[in-house]
Protein backbone atom coordinates (compact mmCIF):
# COMPACT_ATOMS: atom_id res chain seq x y z
CA UNK A 1 0.00 0.00 0.00
CA UNK A 2 1.29 3.50 -0.81
CA UNK A 3 2.39 5.30 2.33
CA UNK A 4 1.48 8.89 1.48
CA UNK A 5 0.00 10.79 4.42
CA UNK A 6 -1.61 14.20 3.98
CA UNK A 7 -2.09 16.51 6.95
CA UNK A 8 -2.42 20.19 7.79
CA UNK A 9 1.38 20.50 7.86
CA UNK A 10 1.95 18.98 4.40
CA UNK A 11 2.66 15.54 2.97
CA UNK A 12 4.80 12.66 4.18
CA UNK A 13 5.61 9.25 2.75
CA UNK A 14 8.21 6.67 1.78
CA UNK A 15 10.27 7.67 -1.24
CA UNK A 16 9.40 5.30 -4.07
CA UNK A 17 6.24 4.11 -2.34
CA UNK A 18 3.89 7.04 -2.11
CA UNK A 19 6.19 10.05 -2.11
CA UNK A 20 7.01 10.03 -5.82
CA UNK A 21 8.08 12.81 -8.26
CA UNK A 22 4.57 13.20 -9.66
CA UNK A 23 3.15 13.62 -6.13
CA UNK A 24 5.82 16.19 -5.31
CA UNK A 25 5.08 18.18 -8.46
CA UNK A 26 1.32 18.09 -7.84
CA UNK A 27 1.63 19.27 -4.26
CA UNK A 28 4.22 21.93 -5.01
CA UNK A 29 2.10 23.16 -7.91
CA UNK A 30 -0.92 23.59 -5.62
CA UNK A 31 1.23 25.28 -2.97
CA UNK A 32 2.63 27.67 -5.58
CA UNK A 33 -0.91 28.61 -6.62
CA UNK A 34 -1.71 29.19 -2.93
CA UNK A 35 1.33 31.48 -2.53
CA UNK A 36 0.49 33.08 -5.89
CA UNK A 37 3.57 35.29 -6.26
CA UNK A 38 6.82 36.39 -4.70
CA UNK A 39 9.48 34.35 -2.91
CA UNK A 40 9.52 30.95 -1.23
CA UNK A 41 12.30 29.80 1.12
CA UNK A 42 13.32 26.15 0.71
CA UNK A 43 15.54 24.13 3.06
CA UNK A 44 15.96 20.45 3.79
CA UNK A 45 17.30 18.04 6.36
CA UNK A 46 20.27 15.83 5.60
CA UNK A 47 18.59 12.57 4.57
CA UNK A 48 19.86 11.17 1.29
CA UNK A 49 16.60 11.63 -0.65
CA UNK A 50 16.61 15.34 0.24
CA UNK A 51 18.53 16.54 -2.78
CA UNK A 52 16.20 14.75 -5.18
CA UNK A 53 13.11 16.12 -3.46
CA UNK A 54 14.54 19.62 -3.26
CA UNK A 55 15.40 19.66 -6.98
CA UNK A 56 11.83 18.73 -7.89
CA UNK A 57 10.32 21.24 -5.47
CA UNK A 58 12.52 24.17 -6.46
CA UNK A 59 12.17 23.36 -10.16
CA UNK A 60 8.40 23.34 -9.89
CA UNK A 61 8.31 26.62 -7.95
CA UNK A 62 10.55 28.29 -10.56
CA UNK A 63 8.38 26.89 -13.36
CA UNK A 64 5.40 28.53 -11.64
CA UNK A 65 7.18 31.89 -11.74
CA UNK A 66 8.10 32.03 -8.06
CA UNK A 67 11.54 33.01 -6.82
CA UNK A 68 13.30 30.52 -4.56
CA UNK A 69 15.74 31.23 -1.76
CA UNK A 70 17.69 27.98 -1.27
CA UNK A 71 19.14 27.73 2.24
CA UNK A 72 20.43 24.18 1.79
CA UNK A 73 20.67 21.62 4.59
CA UNK A 74 19.34 23.21 7.75
CA UNK A 75 16.92 22.75 10.65
CA UNK A 76 13.21 23.19 10.01
CA UNK A 77 13.17 26.15 12.44
CA UNK A 78 15.83 27.80 10.27
CA UNK A 79 13.40 27.73 7.34
CA UNK A 80 10.71 29.22 9.58
CA UNK A 81 12.99 31.97 10.84
CA UNK A 82 14.29 32.79 7.35
CA UNK A 83 10.77 33.23 5.97
CA UNK A 84 10.14 35.73 8.75
CA UNK A 85 13.47 37.58 8.32
CA UNK A 86 13.16 37.88 4.54
CA UNK A 87 9.43 38.71 4.57
CA UNK A 88 9.04 35.87 2.10
CA UNK A 89 5.66 34.71 0.83
CA UNK A 90 6.11 31.17 2.10
CA UNK A 91 8.50 28.37 2.86
CA UNK A 92 8.93 24.63 2.41
CA UNK A 93 10.96 22.55 4.85
CA UNK A 94 11.84 19.19 3.31
CA UNK A 95 12.02 16.80 6.23
CA UNK A 96 10.21 13.78 7.62
CA UNK A 97 11.25 14.74 11.15
CA UNK A 98 11.90 11.63 13.24
CA UNK A 99 10.80 9.12 10.58
CA UNK A 100 13.43 6.59 9.40
CA UNK A 101 15.75 6.96 6.39
CA UNK A 102 13.26 5.89 3.72
CA UNK A 103 10.76 8.64 4.55
CA UNK A 104 10.64 12.26 3.45
CA UNK A 105 8.09 15.05 3.59
CA UNK A 106 7.15 18.57 2.63
CA UNK A 107 6.34 20.86 5.56
CA UNK A 108 4.45 23.83 4.18
CA UNK A 109 4.75 27.27 5.77
CA UNK A 110 2.73 30.44 5.30
CA UNK A 111 4.06 33.97 4.95
CA UNK A 112 4.63 34.27 8.71
CA UNK A 113 7.01 31.28 8.72
CA UNK A 114 4.52 29.14 10.60
CA UNK A 115 2.69 26.00 9.63
CA UNK A 116 -0.46 26.64 7.64
CA UNK A 117 -3.70 27.30 9.48
CA UNK A 118 -6.71 24.98 9.00
CA UNK A 119 -8.36 27.55 6.71
CA UNK A 120 -5.18 27.93 4.65
CA UNK A 121 -4.94 24.17 4.39
CA UNK A 122 -8.51 23.97 3.11
CA UNK A 123 -7.65 26.49 0.39
CA UNK A 124 -4.59 24.45 -0.56
CA UNK A 125 -6.60 21.19 -0.71
CA UNK A 126 -9.12 22.80 -3.08
CA UNK A 127 -6.29 23.87 -5.36
CA UNK A 128 -4.82 20.36 -5.20
CA UNK A 129 -8.15 18.67 -5.91
CA UNK A 130 -8.75 20.90 -8.94
CA UNK A 131 -5.83 19.22 -10.70
CA UNK A 132 -5.12 22.46 -12.54
CA UNK A 133 -1.53 22.98 -13.65
CA UNK A 134 -0.28 26.10 -15.37
CA UNK A 135 3.36 27.00 -15.82
CA UNK A 136 5.12 30.17 -16.94
CA UNK A 137 6.79 30.80 -20.28
CA UNK A 138 10.56 30.83 -20.60
CA UNK A 139 10.80 34.58 -20.02
CA UNK A 140 8.65 34.61 -16.86
CA UNK A 141 10.31 31.87 -14.86
CA UNK A 142 11.31 32.47 -11.29
CA UNK A 143 14.92 32.77 -10.14
CA UNK A 144 16.88 30.88 -7.50
CA UNK A 145 19.26 32.52 -5.06
CA UNK A 146 21.20 31.07 -2.15
CA UNK A 147 21.30 32.28 1.44
CA UNK A 148 23.18 31.25 4.58
CA UNK A 149 20.17 30.69 6.79
CA UNK A 150 22.04 28.64 9.40
CA UNK A 151 24.62 31.34 10.11
CA UNK A 152 21.92 33.94 10.61
CA UNK A 153 19.96 31.58 12.85
CA UNK A 154 22.97 30.96 15.11
CA UNK A 155 23.74 34.69 15.26
CA UNK A 156 20.18 35.50 16.32
CA UNK A 157 20.21 32.81 19.03
CA UNK A 158 23.48 34.17 20.43
CA UNK A 159 21.91 37.64 20.58
CA UNK A 160 18.79 36.57 22.47
CA UNK A 161 17.82 38.63 25.51
CA UNK A 162 18.72 36.95 28.82
CA UNK A 163 21.45 34.85 27.14
CA UNK A 164 24.89 35.97 28.38
CA UNK A 165 27.26 34.34 25.91
CA UNK A 166 30.44 35.59 27.61
CA UNK A 167 29.47 34.18 30.99
CA UNK A 168 28.48 30.85 29.44
CA UNK A 169 31.83 30.76 27.62
CA UNK A 170 33.66 31.22 30.92
CA UNK A 171 31.80 28.25 32.42
CA UNK A 172 33.28 25.95 29.74
CA UNK A 173 30.55 23.33 29.75
CA UNK A 174 31.50 19.89 28.47
CA UNK A 175 28.66 18.77 26.19
CA UNK A 176 28.10 15.58 24.22
CA UNK A 177 26.11 16.21 21.04
CA UNK A 178 24.21 13.48 19.18
CA UNK A 179 22.76 14.77 15.88
CA UNK A 180 21.80 11.36 14.40
CA UNK A 181 23.73 12.37 11.23
CA UNK A 182 20.89 14.77 10.41
CA UNK A 183 20.67 18.51 9.83
CA UNK A 184 21.87 19.12 13.37
CA UNK A 185 25.38 18.15 12.31
CA UNK A 186 25.53 21.40 10.34
CA UNK A 187 24.66 23.63 13.29
CA UNK A 188 24.59 22.09 16.80
CA UNK A 189 28.32 21.38 17.37
CA UNK A 190 29.15 24.83 15.99
CA UNK A 191 26.54 26.53 18.18
CA UNK A 192 27.88 24.78 21.28
CA UNK A 193 31.43 25.89 20.45
CA UNK A 194 30.19 29.47 20.06
CA UNK A 195 29.07 29.09 23.67
CA UNK A 196 32.60 28.03 24.63
CA UNK A 197 31.66 24.40 25.20
CA UNK A 198 34.01 21.45 24.86
CA UNK A 199 32.04 19.33 22.41
CA UNK A 200 32.09 15.56 22.10
CA UNK A 201 30.43 14.52 18.84
CA UNK A 202 28.45 11.31 18.39
CA UNK A 203 26.51 10.54 15.21
CA UNK A 204 27.70 13.81 13.72
CA UNK A 205 28.77 12.58 10.29
CA UNK A 206 27.47 14.33 7.19
CA UNK A 207 26.15 11.15 5.60
CA UNK A 208 22.43 11.75 5.95
CA UNK A 209 22.02 8.10 6.95
CA UNK A 210 20.62 7.65 10.44
CA UNK A 211 22.69 5.12 12.44
CA UNK A 212 19.79 4.28 14.76
CA UNK A 213 16.08 4.93 14.97
CA UNK A 214 16.04 8.73 14.71
CA UNK A 215 13.27 9.54 17.18
CA UNK A 216 15.11 10.72 20.32
CA UNK A 217 13.39 8.39 22.78
CA UNK A 218 15.34 6.88 25.72
CA UNK A 219 15.14 3.38 24.24
CA UNK A 220 16.93 4.66 21.11
CA UNK A 221 19.63 6.51 23.07
CA UNK A 222 21.22 3.81 25.23
CA UNK A 223 24.68 4.22 23.65
CA UNK A 224 24.44 8.00 23.81
CA UNK A 225 23.47 7.99 27.49
CA UNK A 226 26.34 5.63 28.27
CA UNK A 227 28.77 7.90 26.39
CA UNK A 228 27.65 10.99 28.34
CA UNK A 229 28.44 9.32 31.65
CA UNK A 230 31.72 7.75 30.49
CA UNK A 231 32.99 11.04 29.07
CA UNK A 232 32.05 12.86 32.29
CA UNK A 233 30.15 15.47 30.29
CA UNK A 234 28.06 18.11 32.02
CA UNK A 235 25.15 17.15 29.83
CA UNK A 236 24.15 15.50 26.58
CA UNK A 237 22.24 17.25 23.79
CA UNK A 238 20.25 15.16 21.31
CA UNK A 239 18.20 16.49 18.40
CA UNK A 240 15.96 14.82 15.87
CA UNK A 241 16.83 14.95 12.13
CA UNK A 242 15.28 18.40 11.56
CA UNK A 243 16.31 19.93 14.91
CA UNK A 244 12.99 21.16 16.25
CA UNK A 245 12.95 18.74 19.21
CA UNK A 246 15.52 18.91 21.99
CA UNK A 247 16.32 16.00 24.29
CA UNK A 248 18.71 16.39 27.21
CA UNK A 249 20.75 13.76 29.03
CA UNK A 250 21.98 14.37 32.56
CA UNK A 251 25.58 14.19 33.72
CA UNK A 252 24.67 10.82 35.26
CA UNK A 253 23.79 9.43 31.83
CA UNK A 254 20.05 9.42 32.49
CA UNK A 255 17.19 11.00 30.53
CA UNK A 256 16.41 14.52 31.67
CA UNK A 257 12.92 13.97 30.28
CA UNK A 258 11.33 15.72 27.30
CA UNK A 259 8.57 17.03 29.55
CA UNK A 260 11.28 18.63 31.68
CA UNK A 261 12.83 20.32 28.63
CA UNK A 262 9.85 22.65 28.29
CA UNK A 263 9.35 22.87 32.08
CA UNK A 264 12.87 24.16 32.76
CA UNK A 265 12.64 26.57 29.81
CA UNK A 266 9.40 28.01 31.19
CA UNK A 267 10.94 28.25 34.66
CA UNK A 268 13.93 30.20 33.33
CA UNK A 269 12.00 32.64 31.12
CA UNK A 270 9.39 33.37 33.80
CA UNK A 271 12.20 34.14 36.26
CA UNK A 272 13.18 36.98 33.91
CA UNK A 273 9.85 38.13 32.53
CA UNK A 274 6.38 37.36 33.83
CA UNK A 275 3.75 36.47 31.24
CA UNK A 276 1.42 33.83 29.87
CA UNK A 277 2.51 30.31 28.91
CA UNK A 278 0.98 27.91 26.38
CA UNK A 279 1.50 24.15 26.19
CA UNK A 280 -0.63 21.43 24.66
CA UNK A 281 -3.19 19.28 26.45
CA UNK A 282 -0.82 16.30 26.70
CA UNK A 283 2.02 18.24 28.35
CA UNK A 284 3.00 17.81 31.99
CA UNK A 285 1.31 19.60 34.88
CA UNK A 286 4.81 20.56 36.05
CA UNK A 287 4.55 23.57 33.74
CA UNK A 288 1.49 24.74 35.67
CA UNK A 289 3.35 24.35 38.98
CA UNK A 290 6.32 26.38 37.74
CA UNK A 291 4.04 29.09 36.35
CA UNK A 292 2.00 29.25 39.55
CA UNK A 293 5.19 29.80 41.56
CA UNK A 294 5.98 32.73 39.26
CA UNK A 295 2.39 34.01 39.58
CA UNK A 296 1.79 33.42 35.87
CA UNK A 297 -0.94 31.63 33.94
CA UNK A 298 -0.83 28.56 31.69
CA UNK A 299 -3.16 28.08 28.73
CA UNK A 300 -3.54 24.78 26.88
CA UNK A 301 -4.10 24.05 23.23
CA UNK A 302 -4.76 20.97 21.10
CA UNK A 303 -1.66 18.91 20.33
CA UNK A 304 0.48 20.20 17.46
CA UNK A 305 2.83 23.10 16.92
CA UNK A 306 0.34 25.07 14.81
CA UNK A 307 -2.25 24.82 17.57
CA UNK A 308 0.19 25.88 20.28
CA UNK A 309 1.30 28.87 18.22
CA UNK A 310 -2.30 29.90 17.53
CA UNK A 311 -3.10 29.90 21.24
CA UNK A 312 0.16 31.71 22.06
CA UNK A 313 -0.85 34.55 19.76
CA UNK A 314 -4.36 34.67 21.21
CA UNK A 315 -3.10 35.09 24.79
CA UNK A 316 0.15 36.93 23.97
CA UNK A 317 2.25 34.18 25.57
CA UNK A 318 5.97 34.82 26.11
CA UNK A 319 7.00 31.13 26.09
CA UNK A 320 5.38 27.90 24.99
CA UNK A 321 5.97 24.48 23.57
CA UNK A 322 5.12 20.82 23.85
CA UNK A 323 6.17 18.01 26.15
CA UNK A 324 7.90 16.25 23.26
CA UNK A 325 10.92 18.51 23.73
CA UNK A 326 9.73 21.48 21.70
CA UNK A 327 10.45 24.99 22.97
CA UNK A 328 8.71 27.94 21.28
CA UNK A 329 10.11 31.34 22.14
CA UNK A 330 8.40 34.11 20.13
CA UNK A 331 11.12 36.62 21.03
CA UNK A 332 12.91 34.92 18.09
CA UNK A 333 10.11 33.25 16.12
CA UNK A 334 6.95 31.17 16.49
CA UNK A 335 8.29 27.65 16.01
CA UNK A 336 9.75 24.75 17.98
CA UNK A 337 13.47 25.38 17.97
CA UNK A 338 16.18 23.19 19.52
CA UNK A 339 18.78 25.96 19.11
CA UNK A 340 16.73 28.24 21.32
CA UNK A 341 16.21 25.38 23.77
CA UNK A 342 19.97 24.80 24.02
CA UNK A 343 20.67 28.49 24.66
CA UNK A 344 18.05 28.67 27.42
CA UNK A 345 19.30 25.43 28.97
CA UNK A 346 22.93 26.57 29.12
CA UNK A 347 21.99 29.94 30.63
CA UNK A 348 19.64 28.25 33.11
CA UNK A 349 22.35 25.80 34.17
CA UNK A 350 24.86 28.62 34.52
CA UNK A 351 22.59 30.60 36.82
CA UNK A 352 21.40 27.52 38.70
CA UNK A 353 25.01 26.81 39.57
CA UNK A 354 24.67 23.07 40.00
CA UNK A 355 24.53 19.99 37.76
CA UNK A 356 21.72 19.24 35.36
CA UNK A 357 20.84 16.20 37.50
CA UNK A 358 20.26 18.54 40.42
CA UNK A 359 18.26 20.89 38.19
CA UNK A 360 16.00 17.96 37.29
CA UNK A 361 15.44 17.22 40.98
CA UNK A 362 14.55 20.88 41.57
CA UNK A 363 11.66 20.68 39.06
CA UNK A 364 8.18 19.42 40.02
CA UNK A 365 8.17 15.64 39.58
CA UNK A 366 5.43 13.87 37.66
CA UNK A 367 5.19 10.64 35.69
CA UNK A 368 3.33 10.10 32.43
CA UNK A 369 1.96 6.76 31.25
CA UNK A 370 0.72 6.20 27.70
CA UNK A 371 -1.49 3.50 26.22
CA UNK A 372 -3.56 3.07 23.09
CA UNK A 373 -6.58 0.86 22.52
CA UNK A 374 -7.79 -0.63 19.24
CA UNK A 375 -11.46 0.15 18.58
CA UNK A 376 -12.25 -2.26 15.77
CA UNK A 377 -15.37 -1.07 13.92
CA UNK A 378 -16.39 1.45 16.58
CA UNK A 379 -15.68 5.07 15.69
CA UNK A 380 -13.30 6.95 18.01
CA UNK A 381 -15.76 9.87 18.24
CA UNK A 382 -18.34 7.56 19.82
CA UNK A 383 -15.92 6.56 22.57
CA UNK A 384 -14.84 10.15 23.19
CA UNK A 385 -18.50 11.22 23.39
CA UNK A 386 -19.31 8.50 25.94
CA UNK A 387 -16.33 9.50 28.08
CA UNK A 388 -17.25 13.17 27.84
CA UNK A 389 -20.77 12.41 29.05
CA UNK A 390 -19.39 10.44 32.00
CA UNK A 391 -17.00 13.18 33.14
CA UNK A 392 -18.93 16.28 32.08
CA UNK A 393 -19.45 17.40 35.67
CA UNK A 394 -15.69 17.56 36.24
CA UNK A 395 -12.95 19.86 34.98
CA UNK A 396 -12.82 18.94 31.31
CA UNK A 397 -11.43 20.26 28.04
CA UNK A 398 -12.82 18.97 24.73
CA UNK A 399 -10.73 20.96 22.23
CA UNK A 400 -8.69 17.87 21.33
CA UNK A 401 -10.50 14.71 22.35
CA UNK A 402 -11.10 14.88 26.10
CA UNK A 403 -8.83 15.95 28.92
CA UNK A 404 -10.07 15.52 32.50
CA UNK A 405 -8.20 17.09 35.42
CA UNK A 406 -8.41 15.63 38.91
CA UNK A 407 -6.56 16.79 42.03
CA UNK A 408 -4.10 13.88 41.96
CA UNK A 409 -3.84 13.20 38.21
CA UNK A 410 -5.10 14.05 34.74
CA UNK A 411 -6.02 11.96 31.71
CA UNK A 412 -6.16 12.91 28.03
CA UNK A 413 -8.09 10.75 25.58
CA UNK A 414 -7.17 11.49 21.94
CA UNK A 415 -8.39 9.84 18.80
CA UNK A 416 -6.04 9.10 15.91
CA UNK A 417 -6.81 10.66 12.54
CA UNK A 418 -5.20 7.75 10.70
CA UNK A 419 -6.03 4.65 12.79
CA UNK A 420 -9.13 3.32 14.63
CA UNK A 421 -7.54 3.86 18.04
CA UNK A 422 -7.83 6.08 21.09
CA UNK A 423 -4.67 7.19 22.88
CA UNK A 424 -4.70 7.41 26.67
CA UNK A 425 -2.18 9.79 28.26
CA UNK A 426 -2.20 9.89 32.07
CA UNK A 427 0.00 11.78 34.53
CA UNK A 428 0.38 11.42 38.31
CA UNK A 429 2.93 12.15 41.02
CA UNK A 430 4.35 8.61 41.03
CA UNK A 431 5.07 6.12 38.28
CA UNK A 432 2.97 3.47 40.00
CA UNK A 433 -0.04 5.78 40.21
CA UNK A 434 0.31 6.91 36.59
CA UNK A 435 0.35 3.29 35.44
CA UNK A 436 -2.56 2.43 37.74
CA UNK A 437 -4.71 5.22 36.32
CA UNK A 438 -3.65 4.35 32.77
CA UNK A 439 -4.75 0.75 33.27
CA UNK A 440 -8.06 1.89 34.79
CA UNK A 441 -8.92 4.07 31.80
CA UNK A 442 -7.87 1.36 29.36
CA UNK A 443 -10.27 -1.04 31.06
CA UNK A 444 -12.97 1.62 31.09
CA UNK A 445 -12.79 2.02 27.31
CA UNK A 446 -12.59 -1.73 26.86
CA UNK A 447 -15.86 -2.04 28.78
CA UNK A 448 -17.49 0.44 26.40
CA UNK A 449 -16.41 -1.74 23.47
CA UNK A 450 -18.01 -4.89 24.90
Amino acid sequence: MPTLMISISGIRGIVGNGLDPEVLVNFTNAYADFVSEGTVVVGRDARISGEMVQNIVTGTLIAKGLNVVDIGICPTPTVQLTVKKLNANGGIAISASHNPNEWNALKLLNSTGQFMTPDENKTLMKLLDSGKKTFKSWDKLGKKTFSGGVKDHVKDVLNLKYIDVKKIQKRKFKVLADCVNGAGVYVIPGLLREFGCEVIEINCEKTGIFPRLPEPLPENLTETMKAVKESKADLGVVVDPDVDRLVLITNEGEPFGEENTITQAVRFILSKHKGNVVVNLSTTRAVDDVAETADCKVFRSPVGEANVVKKMKEVDAIIGGEGSGGVIYPALHYGRDALVGIAITLQHLLEFGKSISELKKALPEYFIAKKKIELGNIKPDEIIFSLTEKYKSGKINTEDGLRVDFTDHWVHFRKSNTEPIVRIITEAKTKAKAEEFSKRYFEEINALLN
